[in-house]
């Protein structure tokens, strides 16, 4: 009993770790493709700027390598 569930969940992994291969992950038709490729690469563009968001690099940095005063003039 338990060596039939294990093949079926090993037979099941095997299957879902092929499905790319047997389904497209794209459409056959240039136009549709183009198009599916150009969103793609739009919503991957924008990665970059989350990275820098994440870890606070698109924030000024304080450390100046000049003195500032600091106070209201």
């Amino acid at each position: 009993m338990m060596r039939k569930f294990f093949c079926t969940v090993a037979l099941l992994a095997m299957i879902t770790v092929q499905a790319g291969c047997f389904i497209p992950l794209y459409s056959s038709s240039p136009d549709v493709r183009t198009k599916q490729l150009i969103n793609q690469s739009e919503s991957l563009r924008h990665i970059p700027e989350i990275w820098e968001r994440i870890w606070f690099l698109d924030m000024p940095d304080l450390l100046t390598p000049y003195r500032t005063h600091g106070g209201v003039i």
